[in-house]
Parts: structure tokens; sequence; C-alpha cells
């Protein structure tokens, strides 16, 4: 059991660039959907940086594993398309999410990109 007071990491002891892993999901997608491989990754649209933006994002859980012994379940590939099976296996949740205030958000904080 964790400690009171203390912050854990949960992360999977690897690190990717954001193209990286977009190009991933892309794969993932093609796959899922029947589609050509590289339908896709056509889609790409690249945009100016919102200010602050990170490059990549590494999380590191070491302490998370020699304090607690915690060690992922899934390699990130097989986690990635298990979340992807469950967006598409829950589509009304996707619809309900993507619109109004959600939306709306997106709209703000992307509009000029």
């Amino acid at each position: 059991q964790g400690k009171t007071g203390e912050t854990y990491n949960i992360g999977g002891h690897n690190e990717w660039k954001n193209i990286d892993l977009i190009k991933l999901l892309c794969n993932i997608m093609d796959k899922k959907l029947n589609r050509e491989p590289g339908t896709s990754e056509k889609l790409i649209t690249y945009v100016k940086d919102r200010a602050g933006h990170d490059k990549r994002y590494a999380i590191d859980a070491t302490k998370l594993k020699n304090e607690l012994g915690w060690e992922p379940s899934l390699q990130f590939e097989e986690g990635l398309e298990k979340t992807v099976d469950w967006y598409l296996e829950n589509e009304e949740w996707l619809i309900n999410v993507t619109s109004g205030e959600y939306q709306n958000y997106y709209e703000k904080q992307y509009h000029q990109r």
C-alpha cells in the first residue's frame, strides 16, 4: 500500500514522441476498421503548437515499482489497442463526449491552429 501524502507516477517504462504515438494509433485504427494501411496517417494535419506544448511525455514509474512492486500488466501497444477497442464498442459515449461543452472547449483552444 502507498504512503499517505506520497505521489506515484504510473507508467509503462517507455517514452514516445507525440507523432510516433499518433502514427501507431493510426495503424491500429486502419487495422480495426479494415482500412488500407496508411489511410489514417494521411489524415494527420500539422498545426502550430500551443504555448507550452510538450513534444514528448516521459513518466518515471520507478518509485511505484520500488516501493509497491507495481509493474504494468500489458505492453503499451497492447493497452493502446484495447483502449481503441473500448472506444469502438462504446460509440454512444464517444458521441456524447465529443459534443456540447466538451466540443466548445476544443474549438476555443484550437480554433486558430
